[in-house]
C-alpha cells in the first residue's frame, strides 16, 4: 500500500513533460533549455529570448556548470529545443556530455549551438559531430576589407556585414532583410556530409586569421567556403542551427544600424533580428515541416483496400501531405511528389497529381510480376522535413481458372490441330469406303 502514493507523485511529475513534450502532429507548446557562461546573457541576448516566448516557447534558464543540468528524467526527454550559449564550457557539471547532447538530436529534438572566439573544445567537438569545423586556430577570426560594416570604433575590419543568405524562402521566408552583423570566428562545412547547409556565408574577400598579428602563411579558410551560420537537417528531421558569433544574438546587434562599406545604403536597423527570428522559425519547425496522413490504396472502382492485388490489376493510390504553418496545418501543395511500385527496383514510378486541397492522388497497372511489393514515397526537398512512407503489398499471379480460354495469339495452332483432325477422319473414311 506504501508503493502506491509513490507511484502516484511519479505519475503527477511526469505529467507536464507528457502534456508539453513535442509531437509532430502539432509542433506547439515547446519547452526549451537555455544553458549559458554567464547569466548576464540572459539580459544582454534578452531580445532573441523575448521573441521565442512570445511565439510559445518555455524557456528555462541556466548555468552550464550548474549540477543538476541534465536532459532527461525517468528516461524521458525533459526538453523539446536546446540552446548552447556557452561557448568557452570545457565540460558540464551535471548529466551532460558531447553523447548525452548528440542522443538528444538523435532522438529528434533541436539544437541551437553559438560559439565565439574562446570556443572550447567541447562545443567544437559537438559541432565536428553535426558536420561542421570551426577554425583550429584559437586566436583567428573572420576578417574582411572590402565587406566589413562601417563604424566608428571597429578598425580591424572584424564587424563583418553579409547579405549571403540561402536562396530560399522555406528556409527565410520571402521578405527582404538587411544585411547581418557578425563578428566572430569561421568554420566550413564537411564536404563529405550533405544534409549540411550555409545559411549566411562570407564574401569571396574574407578570410579567418589573427587581427592582431600579420599574416605570415596564407590563411586556411578564405572566401566563400567560409560560413558564418550554418544549418543541419538530420536523417531524422530534427534540426541544428550553428554559428561561430554568439554577439549575433545580442540585443546591441539587433539594435545597431548597418552600412557596407563602399554601399550607399544604410539601414537604420541591421537584419540580426529578422534573420534569427526566421531561421529559427525553420530550425524549430514552424515552417517546412510536412506530415503525411490517410495513405489508401485501392483497386479502380472499389473502396475497400485489399489484401492484395493480382497482376495486371488496375489500382488507386491517394495520400494527403500537410503543412505547419506556425499556427495550424495547411495543404501543401506541389507537383513532384512521386510514388514508387516497388520490389527490388522500382516497377512503376508515378507522379502524384493534386487537388490544391492537400490530397495526391495516381492510377497506374500493376505490373505483370508476381511478388511482394512496396507502395514508396521518399520525398526530400530542400527546407521541408523529409517524408519517407512504405506500404508492403503482395502480388499474385493468374489462378488456374482465371487465365483466358482462349488465347488469340494461339488461334492458328487452334486451327492447325483442328484442321488436322478433319482431314484425318476425311481420309478414314475415304480409305474404309473406298473400292
Amino acid at each position: 500500500m506504501a508503493t502506491k502514493p509513490l507511484i502516484l507523485a511519479v505519475v503527477l511529475q511526469l505529467l507536464p513533460l507528457l502534456c508539453n513534450s513535442f509531437s509532430p502532429e502539432s509542433p506547439t507548446n515547446r519547452r526549451v533549455l537555455v544553458l549559458l557562461d554567464d547569466v548576464a546573457v540572459k539580459s544582454s541576448h534578452s531580445f532573441f529570448f523575448k521573441s521565442l516566448q512570445s511565439r510559445g516557447y518555455q524557456l528555462e534558464f541556466k548555468l552550464a556548470d550548474d549540477p543538476s543540468v541534465g536532459l532527461q528524467r525517468y528516461g524521458r526527454y525533459l526538453y523539446d529545443v536546446l540552446i548552447l550559449f556557452c561557448p568557452s564550457v570545457e565540460r558540464f557539471k551535471g548529466a551532460i556530455d558531447p553523447a548525452a547532447i548528440l542522443d538528444f538530436v538523435d532522438s529528434g529534438h533541436d539544437l541551437i549551438v553559438a560559439a565565439d572566439t574562446n570556443a572550447s573544445d567541447f562545443i567544437r567537438e559537438i559541432a565536428t559531430e553535426c558536420g561542421v569545423d570551426f577554425d583550429e586556430d584559437p586566436s583567428a577570426m573572420v576578417i574582411d576589407h572590402t565587406s566589413y560594416a562601417v563604424s566608428d570604433t571597429e578598425g580591424d575590419h572584424t564587424l563583418i556585414a553579409s547579405d549571403d543568405f540561402v536562396k530560399s524562402d522555406v528556409i527565410l521566408g520571402s521578405k527582404d532583410i538587411a544585411p547581418v552583423i557578425f563578428k566572430g570566428i569561421a568554420h566550413t562545412l564537411n564536404p563529405a556530409n550533405r544534409l549540411v547547409l550555409k545559411a549566411l556565408s562570407a564574401s569571396p574577400s574574407a578570410y579567418s586569421a589573427n587581427p592582431k598579428s600579420k599574416l605570415s602563411n596564407p590563411p586556411a579558410l578564405t572566401g566563400s567556403d567560409i560560413s558564418l551560420v550554418s544549418v543541419v537537417q538530420v536523417r531524422n528531421n530534427a534540426r541544428i542551427l550553428i554559428t561561430g558569433s554568439l554577439k549575433m544574438f545580442s540585443n546591441r546587434f539587433f539594435r545597431s544600424g548597418v552600412q557596407k562599406v563602399g554601399s550607399s545604403s544604410k539601414y537604420k536597423k541591421s537584419g540580426n533580428e529578422q534573420f534569427l527570428a526566421e531561421l529559427s522559425k525553420w530550425v524549430l519547425h514552424e515552417r517546412g515541416h510536412l506530415k503525411a496522413v490517410n495513405v489508401r490504396h485501392h483497386k479502380v472502382g472499389e473502396g475497400d483496400e485489399p489484401a492484395l492485388y493480382r497482376i495486371n490489376d488496375e489500382l488507386e493510390y491517394s495520400v494527403e501531405i500537410y503543412e505547419w504553418s506556425g499556427r495550424s496545418w495547411e495543404p501543401y501543395v506541389a507537383n513532384d511528389v512521386q510514388v514508387q511500385f516497388y520490389m527490388m527496383s522500382p516497377y512503376v514510378l508515378k507522379t502524384l497529381s493534386s487537388d490544391k486541397k492537400g490530397l495526391y492522388s495516381t492510377a497506374f497497372k500493376v505490373p505483370d510480376v508476381y511478388g511482394v511489393f512496396q507502395f514508396k514515397i521518399e520525398y526530400e526537398r530542400l527546407g521541408y522535413t523529409s517524408l519517407s512512407l512504405s506500404r508492403q503489398i503482395p502480388v499474385r499471379p493468374y489462378r488456374h481458372n482465371e487465365y483466358e480460354r482462349f488465347i488469340p495469339a494461339a488461334y492458328p495452332y487452334y486451327g492447325a490441330a483442328f484442321s488436322t483432325m478433319a482431314g484425318f477422319f476425311i481420309f478414314t473414311v475415304v480409305h474404309l469406303y473406298n473400292k
